[in-house]
Protein backbone atom coordinates (compact mmCIF):
# COMPACT_ATOMS: atom_id res chain seq x y z
CA UNK A 1 0.00 0.00 0.00
CA UNK A 2 1.05 3.17 -0.74
CA UNK A 3 2.35 5.84 1.85
CA UNK A 4 -0.26 8.62 2.06
CA UNK A 5 1.75 12.20 1.42
CA UNK A 6 1.41 14.42 4.29
CA UNK A 7 -1.35 17.07 4.40
CA UNK A 8 -0.78 20.57 4.65
CA UNK A 9 -2.88 23.53 5.09
CA UNK A 10 -1.62 26.61 3.09
CA UNK A 11 -3.05 28.87 5.57
CA UNK A 12 -2.50 31.27 8.71
CA UNK A 13 -6.05 31.18 9.54
CA UNK A 14 -6.95 29.93 12.52
CA UNK A 15 -10.62 29.52 11.10
CA UNK A 16 -9.50 27.20 8.13
CA UNK A 17 -7.60 25.34 10.65
CA UNK A 18 -10.29 25.02 13.13
CA UNK A 19 -12.67 23.89 10.17
CA UNK A 20 -9.59 21.30 8.72
CA UNK A 21 -9.60 19.41 12.19
CA UNK A 22 -12.99 18.66 11.95
CA UNK A 23 -12.16 15.97 9.17
CA UNK A 24 -10.04 14.36 11.67
CA UNK A 25 -7.15 13.82 9.25
CA UNK A 26 -3.52 14.83 10.87
CA UNK A 27 -1.97 17.92 8.66
CA UNK A 28 0.31 21.21 9.30
CA UNK A 29 -0.37 24.11 8.13
CA UNK A 30 2.14 26.68 6.51
CA UNK A 31 1.88 30.15 5.28
CA UNK A 32 1.77 30.83 1.66
CA UNK A 33 3.89 33.86 0.34
CA UNK A 34 1.60 35.10 -2.12
CA UNK A 35 0.30 38.74 -2.87
CA UNK A 36 -3.29 38.99 -2.66
CA UNK A 37 -3.55 42.35 -4.23
CA UNK A 38 -6.15 42.42 -7.25
CA UNK A 39 -5.41 42.44 -10.72
CA UNK A 40 -7.02 45.23 -12.62
CA UNK A 41 -10.69 44.86 -13.21
CA UNK A 42 -10.65 41.21 -11.46
CA UNK A 43 -13.99 39.91 -9.96
CA UNK A 44 -14.19 38.74 -6.78
CA UNK A 45 -15.11 35.37 -7.99
CA UNK A 46 -12.25 35.55 -10.37
CA UNK A 47 -9.70 36.68 -7.20
CA UNK A 48 -11.02 34.29 -4.61
CA UNK A 49 -10.80 31.55 -7.10
CA UNK A 50 -6.69 32.59 -8.69
CA UNK A 51 -5.73 33.03 -5.29
CA UNK A 52 -6.85 29.76 -3.80
CA UNK A 53 -5.10 28.00 -6.51
CA UNK A 54 -1.79 30.42 -5.82
CA UNK A 55 -1.52 29.26 -2.22
CA UNK A 56 -1.90 25.87 -2.73
CA UNK A 57 0.94 26.21 -5.01
CA UNK A 58 2.67 28.18 -3.65
CA UNK A 59 3.14 26.40 -0.65
CA UNK A 60 3.29 23.01 -2.67
CA UNK A 61 6.42 24.37 -4.21
CA UNK A 62 8.23 24.15 -1.09
CA UNK A 63 6.79 20.93 0.15
CA UNK A 64 6.65 18.62 -3.42
CA UNK A 65 5.99 15.28 -1.65
CA UNK A 66 2.92 16.92 0.67
CA UNK A 67 -0.71 17.00 -0.20
CA UNK A 68 -1.75 21.01 -0.24
CA UNK A 69 -5.00 22.74 0.47
CA UNK A 70 -5.55 26.30 -0.50
CA UNK A 71 -8.23 28.37 0.43
CA UNK A 72 -9.53 32.32 -0.42
CA UNK A 73 -12.57 34.06 0.80
CA UNK A 74 -13.91 37.65 -0.77
CA UNK A 75 -16.81 39.20 0.11
CA UNK A 76 -18.58 40.33 -3.45
CA UNK A 77 -20.59 43.80 -2.66
CA UNK A 78 -22.33 44.84 -6.59
CA UNK A 79 -19.21 43.22 -8.17
CA UNK A 80 -16.38 44.63 -6.13
CA UNK A 81 -13.67 42.82 -3.49
CA UNK A 82 -14.48 43.55 -0.01
CA UNK A 83 -11.96 42.34 1.66
CA UNK A 84 -10.92 42.12 5.93
CA UNK A 85 -11.56 45.64 7.35
CA UNK A 86 -8.25 45.51 9.22
CA UNK A 87 -9.54 48.65 11.36
CA UNK A 88 -12.71 49.42 13.45
CA UNK A 89 -13.45 52.28 10.55
CA UNK A 90 -13.27 50.50 8.13
CA UNK A 91 -15.78 47.64 9.63
CA UNK A 92 -18.07 50.20 10.22
CA UNK A 93 -18.64 51.50 6.78
CA UNK A 94 -18.35 47.58 5.72
CA UNK A 95 -21.32 47.08 8.08
CA UNK A 96 -23.56 50.10 6.92
CA UNK A 97 -22.91 49.36 2.79
CA UNK A 98 -23.69 46.02 3.53
CA UNK A 99 -27.23 46.66 5.73
CA UNK A 100 -30.22 45.36 4.04
CA UNK A 101 -28.44 43.87 1.20
CA UNK A 102 -27.40 40.39 0.03
CA UNK A 103 -24.26 39.91 -0.31
CA UNK A 104 -22.44 36.96 -1.55
CA UNK A 105 -18.80 35.79 -0.39
CA UNK A 106 -16.86 33.76 -2.18
CA UNK A 107 -15.07 30.94 -0.85
CA UNK A 108 -12.64 29.10 -3.31
CA UNK A 109 -10.63 25.79 -2.31
CA UNK A 110 -7.74 24.32 -4.25
CA UNK A 111 -6.03 20.89 -4.29
CA UNK A 112 -2.78 20.65 -5.29
CA UNK A 113 -0.34 17.16 -5.15
CA UNK A 114 2.64 17.63 -6.92
CA UNK A 115 3.82 13.94 -7.13
CA UNK A 116 0.94 13.11 -9.08
CA UNK A 117 0.43 16.45 -11.11
CA UNK A 118 -2.95 16.49 -9.24
CA UNK A 119 -4.24 20.04 -9.18
CA UNK A 120 -8.09 21.19 -9.13
CA UNK A 121 -10.12 24.31 -7.72
CA UNK A 122 -13.17 24.94 -6.45
CA UNK A 123 -15.43 28.19 -5.95
CA UNK A 124 -18.72 28.05 -3.77
CA UNK A 125 -20.84 30.91 -3.36
CA UNK A 126 -22.26 31.81 -0.30
CA UNK A 127 -25.12 34.13 -0.85
CA UNK A 128 -25.44 36.34 2.77
CA UNK A 129 -28.59 38.55 3.68
CA UNK A 130 -27.98 41.41 6.22
CA UNK A 131 -30.80 42.94 8.12
CA UNK A 132 -31.54 46.58 8.47
CA UNK A 133 -28.71 47.46 10.77
CA UNK A 134 -28.33 51.00 13.10
CA UNK A 135 -25.45 52.62 13.90
CA UNK A 136 -25.67 51.71 17.44
CA UNK A 137 -26.02 47.56 16.73
CA UNK A 138 -23.19 48.24 14.61
CA UNK A 139 -20.78 50.01 16.68
CA UNK A 140 -22.05 47.40 19.73
CA UNK A 141 -21.46 44.23 17.56
CA UNK A 142 -17.94 45.50 16.52
CA UNK A 143 -17.22 46.00 20.23
CA UNK A 144 -17.93 43.04 21.56
CA UNK A 145 -16.68 41.00 18.57
CA UNK A 146 -13.91 42.71 16.96
CA UNK A 147 -14.18 41.00 13.34
CA UNK A 148 -11.34 42.57 11.88
CA UNK A 149 -9.64 39.62 10.04
CA UNK A 150 -13.03 38.57 8.75
CA UNK A 151 -14.04 39.49 5.05
CA UNK A 152 -17.04 41.75 5.60
CA UNK A 153 -16.53 42.11 9.00
CA UNK A 154 -19.43 40.03 10.05
CA UNK A 155 -18.46 36.30 11.97
CA UNK A 156 -21.30 33.91 10.99
CA UNK A 157 -19.97 31.34 13.78
CA UNK A 158 -20.83 33.41 16.43
CA UNK A 159 -22.45 37.15 17.42
CA UNK A 160 -22.25 37.90 14.09
CA UNK A 161 -24.83 35.22 13.17
CA UNK A 162 -27.87 37.55 14.55
CA UNK A 163 -26.92 40.32 11.59
CA UNK A 164 -28.70 38.61 9.37
CA UNK A 165 -31.99 37.05 7.73
CA UNK A 166 -30.41 34.12 5.71
CA UNK A 167 -27.72 32.29 4.38
CA UNK A 168 -28.15 30.29 1.69
CA UNK A 169 -25.46 27.48 0.42
CA UNK A 170 -25.11 23.92 -0.73
CA UNK A 171 -22.09 23.86 1.56
CA UNK A 172 -22.20 25.41 5.05
CA UNK A 173 -19.37 25.74 6.17
CA UNK A 174 -17.75 27.89 3.05
CA UNK A 175 -18.82 31.23 5.04
CA UNK A 176 -16.61 30.54 7.48
CA UNK A 177 -13.38 30.17 5.16
CA UNK A 178 -13.51 26.61 4.44
CA UNK A 179 -15.75 24.45 2.19
CA UNK A 180 -15.45 20.98 3.83
CA UNK A 181 -17.68 19.62 1.04
CA UNK A 182 -15.49 20.62 -1.42
CA UNK A 183 -12.67 19.93 0.53
CA UNK A 184 -13.76 16.50 1.26
CA UNK A 185 -14.26 15.87 -2.68
CA UNK A 186 -11.08 17.51 -3.87
CA UNK A 187 -8.92 15.23 -1.61
CA UNK A 188 -10.79 12.13 -2.44
CA UNK A 189 -9.87 12.86 -6.35
CA UNK A 190 -6.60 13.47 -5.02
CA UNK A 191 -5.89 9.95 -3.56
CA UNK A 192 -6.81 10.75 0.35
CA UNK A 193 -10.42 9.27 1.94
CA UNK A 194 -11.34 11.36 4.73
CA UNK A 195 -13.68 9.06 5.94
CA UNK A 196 -11.15 5.81 5.43
CA UNK A 197 -8.32 8.39 6.67
CA UNK A 198 -9.88 10.15 9.61
CA UNK A 199 -8.06 9.16 13.00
Amino acid sequence: MTALPPLILGSTSRYRRELLERLRLPFTADAPRVDETPLPGEAPAALATRLALAKAREVASRHPGALVIGSDQVADVDGEAIGKPGTHERAVAQLRRMSGRAVVFQTAVAVVRPDTGFEQVERVPVTVRFRDLDDDEIERYLRLEQPYDCAGSAKCETLGIALLSAIESDDPTALVGLPLIRTSALLRAAGLDPVRQAR
